[in-house]
């Protein structure tokens, strides 16, 4: 795909409104899950706003399918972007993008690569925590036995389970909620592994950064004592340059 080619311009043109779709949907779901007493037309506009974010997400998919100009193809190299269409919940870490987008038309970024993963991993914890709270609550808070009543029980067994700790005091008991804690673990050892991966390499950036420095100046001094015995040499035996 070339730097001029219609799906590259596509995407450019759309990253932006898409991100705030994508933030569009993730507050239409909470307040239509959390704020159970709202009136019914309010909750029924939040409901319609998440569905027209879906919606967009949708078309969006269709088009760089079909600008994309691979056929079947597109399903299999873009598995992720396809996961993300039918599980819309995954979308706000489109977010995640905006800030490439803001980058590209500004400039270079100001953070190094390695802090740019740790960033975009912190930022995508607390989307993934946040939505995976509120998916699984909405499933267990009615549900016979359930140990998530409220939200914030949703919201401790979201953190315990995307670090990976799992305390196991606060568990799903519905199938489609053990469904997505599956998803959650998964994506907390993806995130684990790049923050832990990124900051393991920029500790060896480092270190061999201090060892080349330390090299350099090794050699420099062997340099000038080496330069130094020689000028002692010569002027003991009578060949060096005469003092003033």
């Amino acid at each position: 795909m070339t730097a001029d080619s219609p799906l590259n311009r596509w995407e450019q043109r759309t990253e932006v409104p898409l991100a705030l779709a994508s933030l569009a949907y993730l507050a239409g779901y909470a307040v239509h899950v959390l704020a159970t007493g709202l009136p019914g037309v309010w909750r029924d506009l939040c409901l319609a706003v998440t569905l027209a974010a879906w919606a967009l997400f949708a078309v969006d998919y269709a088009v760089r399918w079909r600008l994309s100009g691979q056929g079947p193809r597109f399903v299999r190299r873009h598995w992720l972007d396809t996961l993300v269409v039918l599980l819309p919940l995954l979308r706000p870490l489109r977010i995640v993008r905006l800030y490439e987008a803001v980058l590209r038309r500004h400039g270079e970024p100001r953070l190094s690569l390695h802090a740019r993963v740790i960033v975009y991993a912190g930022v995508s914890t607390v989307l993934l925590g946040f939505a995976g709270a509120l998916a699984v609550y909405a499933q267990e808070r009615g549900a016979p036995g359930t140990e998530m009543p409220t939200f914030g029980d949703a919201v401790w067994w979201a953190c315990s389970t995307l670090s990976t700790v799992g305390y196991g005091d606060v568990t799903p008991v519905t199938p489609l909620g053990r469904f997505i804690a599956v998803g959650l673990m998964a994506c907390g050892l993806a995130l684990l592994g790049a923050v832990t991966g990124s900051f393991s390499s920029w500790l060896i950036q480092v270190f061999a950064s201090e060892g080349e420095r330390t090299g350099q100046g090794e050699r420099t001094g062997e340099q000038k004592d080496k330069h130094g015995a020689e000028r002692g040499a010569e002027a003991a035996d009578g060949t060096g340059p005469p003092g003033n």
